[in-house]
């Protein structure tokens, strides 16, 4: 059976769901490669296109999924206060280490 972990939704306060962790952990550390400290952060493409070399194939073939793993992970982190959504057009984001 797959370990699940509880992530949280910045946009809705009070929301919580349950996500493979294995999945979640890979997208965290793959972002944790990618983004920038400080501002100016990344754009949700540019994190999308940027975590893809650093994902495990074995959960990620081909980038599969990762688009929808990355917004999980995004918004849980935020949530979390780990992460930085910067008030820019279009949104970017810097994790907070």
């Amino acid at each position: 059976m797959d370990e699940k972990i509880t992530v949280e939704n910045v946009n809705v306060p009070g929301y919580t769901t349950r996500v493979n962790k294995a999945k979640y952990d890979d997208i965290l550390q793959a972002m944790g490669k990618v983004l920038p400290s400080k501002s100016p952060g990344l754009t949700q493409s540019e994190i999308f296109e940027a975590i893809l070399p650093h994902l495990d194939q074995a959960l990620f073939p081909d980038g599969a999924k990762s688009g929808w793993w990355a917004k999980t992970v995004q918004l849980d982190q935020e949530a979390k206060g780990t992460l930085f959504r910067e008030a820019t057009k279009p949104l970017r984001w810097y994790h907070i280490k």
